[in-house]
C-alpha cells in the first residue's frame, strides 16, 4: 500500500548518512515490487521510508532533496506532464534495421533519461525483466548505479542495491567535483602565468634576474608586482609595488597597476606624473577605500651611471658598487603610499649609480619575517642588507643570489612565509658589455615559487647575472 510522504527536511542526496533512507518508487503498480517498509528497515537494520509515484509527473511532484534513492521500472511508460512521450531530441525511426534498432532501446529507455535529467543528483536503480540483461546493462551505461530484476528482488537485494548506489553516486559526484577542481586549478595557473611579467632589456646592456613567492597556497600570484621595460631612448625604467594584502582581488590589482605602469612609462610618463596617474588607477579599481598600495620605481640613465628614485611609501633599494659593501638607498625623500592621500606628490631623487653595480628591488615581504629565538624580532632593512653583503662576499650573484636570500629568509623565520615576496636585481658590468658588443642577452621572466603546500614550483628560464 502506498506510504504517506514524510515532512522534507533540508538535505541533498551527496549528504546522505548512514542513518535513515528515502526510496522513491516509479512504477505504474505500486506494489509490483512486493517489498513492504518493514521487510526493508530489518533488511538494511536502519529505518528506510517509501515514497511511490505511479508516473514521472508524480514523480517530479515527490522528488525532494531528502530522496536518497530512485527506483524506476523500466516499463513504466515515458510520458511526462501530459505532454507525450518524453524522448532525447533526434531519436527517430531510421531506414535501416541497426537505427531501427537503436531507436527502440531509446524508447525502452526514455524514462529513464528523464528521470535523469529530472534528478542529475540523486541514486538511481533500474527495474527491468530478468531476462532483459542487455537493456539492464544499457540502463547503467546510460546513467542507473545499478540495476535490479524482478524475479530476484527482495528485502535484503534491495536494501544492499540502495546503499550501493547511494554510495556510488557521492563518489561519482566527488570525482566529478575534483576534475573540475583540477581543471579550474590548471586554467588559472596558466592564466597567472600569462600575467607574470616578461622584462622588456633588450639593447640595454644590464642584467636581469627576479624571485617572485605569493604567499597565497596554491597561486602564482600575489598582491606583488614588479616590471622592467627599456624605453627608445635608451632608459631603462623598473619598479617593484605591494598591495596591502596577498588575496586573488589582491592579486588583479596588482596586475592591473603593473599593466597600468607598464602603458604609461612606453607612452613618456615618469616620476610623479606617472604615480599621480597609477593613484586614479587604484583609487577606481580597488575594492574598498581601506585598499592602498606602495611603490619604488626607478628609471636607469642610458649610459647606467645614474638613476633617479621615486618612492611611495614602499621599502627603499639596496645598491651594491664594485668593492664596495651593499647600502640602503636614502628614503627621507619619499612619499605616502597610492591611494592614502588624494593630492599626494612624489619627490624624485637623483642617485648616481657608478660603473659597476647592482640594484636590488624587493618588497616588504622579504624584511617582514621572524629572527632571534622564540620570533619576537623581525628580519628589517638592517639585517637584510646584512645577509645580502654576506652572500656577495661568498661570490654569490643573479639568481644564485636570491635563491640563497629568500631561503635563508625562511629559515629565518622558522617555516614559510606567510606574506608575498618579490626581489628585483638589475646589474651593470662595463667588461660584460664590452664583451657582448654593448648589449646583453636577452633577459628572462622570474622564477616562481610556490609554497610547498601547493603543486611543485614552476620555474621560467633562468635570467642573466649581475655582476655582483
Amino acid at each position: 500500500m502506498p506510504v504517506p510522504v514524510p515532512q522534507q527536511r533540508s538535505a541533498s542526496a551527496a549528504e546522505t548518512s548512514h542513518g535513515d533512507l528515502t526510496l522513491l518508487v516509479i512504477e505504474d503498480d505500486p506494489a509490483g515490487t512486493t517489498i513492504t517498509v518493514p521487510e526493508l528497515s530489518a533488511a538494511a537494520g536502519t529505518r528506510v521510508r517509501v515514497r511511490t509515484a505511479r508516473n514521472l509527473t508524480e514523480a517530479a511532484r515527490l522528488l525532494t532533496d531528502d530522496v536518497d534513492c530512485i527506483l524506476l521500472d523500466l516499463a513504466l511508460p515515458a510520458t511526462g506532464a501530459g505532454n507525450g512521450p518524453v524522448a532525447d531530441p533526434g531519436t527517430g525511426a531510421g531506414s535501416g534495421p541497426e537505427e531501427e534498432q537503436l531507436s527502440a532501446r531509446a524508447d525502452e529507455l526514455a524514462a529513464l533519461t528523464h528521470v535523469l535529467r529530472l534528478a542529475p543528483h540523486h541514486a538511481v536503480l533500474a527495474l527491468t525483466a530478468q531476462d532483459d540483461t542487455e537493456l539492464a546493462t544499457e540502463a547503467v551505461r546510460v546513467g542507473a548505479q545499478d540495476y535490479l530484476f524482478r524475479g530476484e528482488l527482495d528485502a535484503r537485494v534491495l536494501s544492499r542495491a540502495i546503499r550501493y548506489a547511494v554510495e556510488r553516486k557521492r563518489a561519482d559526484i566527488a570525482q566529478h567535483q575534483l576534475t573540475e577542481s583540477r581543471l579550474r586549478a590548471q586554467e588559472n595557473a596558466r592564466l597567472e602565468r600569462g600575467l607574470l611579467p616578461t622584462p622588456l632589456l633588450d639593447g640595454s646592456g644590464l642584467s636581469f634576474a627576479a624571485r617572485y613567492r605569493p604567499g597565497r597556497s596554491r597561486a602564482l600570484l600575489g598582491g606583488d608586482f614588479y616590471d622592467v621595460v627599456r624605453t627608445p631612448d635608451g632608459t631603462v625604467h623598473a619598479m617593484i609595488g605591494d598591495v596591502c594584502g596577498h588575496g586573488p582581488d589582491e592579486a588583479a590589482l596588482g596586475v592591473e597597476l603593473r599593466i597600468a605602469w607598464r602603458a604609461l612609462t612606453l607612452a613618456g610618463l615618469c616620476g610623479d606624473d606617472l604615480l599621480a596617474t597609477l593613484q586614479q588607477v587604484l583609487e577606481h579599481e580597488r575594492q574598498s577605500e581601506e585598499i592602498f598600495a606602495t611603490l619604488c620605481t626607478v628609471d636607469i640613465a642610458p649610459d647606467g651611471r645614474q638613476a633617479g628614485l621615486c618612492l611611495a611609501g614602499h621599502p627603499a633599494p639596496l645598491l651594491a658598487r664594485h668593492g664596495r659593501p651593499a647600502r640602503l638607498l636614502p628614503y627621507e625623500d619619499g612619499g605616502p603610499a597610492l591611494g592614502l592621500l588624494p593630492r599626494a606628490r612624489w619627490p624624485r631623487r637623483q642617485v648616481e649609480l657608478g660603473g659597476a653595480w647592482s640594484l636590488m628591488l624587493y618588497t616588504d615581504g622579504l624584511i617582514e619575517g621572524r629572527v632571534g629565538t622564540g620570533g619576537s624580532e623581525r628580519l628589517g632593512q638592517d639585517g637584510m642588507a646584512a645577509m645580502v653583503n654576506s652572500r656577495l662576499e661568498q661570490g654569490l650573484a643573479g639568481d644564485e643570489l636570491l635563491e640563497a636570500a629568500v631561503s635563508e629568509v625562511r629559515e629565518l623565520n622558522g617555516g614559510e612565509l606567510t606574506d608575498d615576496v618579490a626581489v628585483l636585481l638589475l646589474g651593470r658590468d662595463p667588461e660584460r658589455i664590452r664583451r657582448w658588443g654593448g648589449s646583453a642577452p636577452r633577459s628572462h621572466p622570474a622564477s616562481v615559487d610556490r609554497p610547498p603546500s601547493s603543486s611543485p614550483p614552476v620555474r621560467a628560464a633562468g635570467a642573466h647575472r649581475p655582476p655582483l
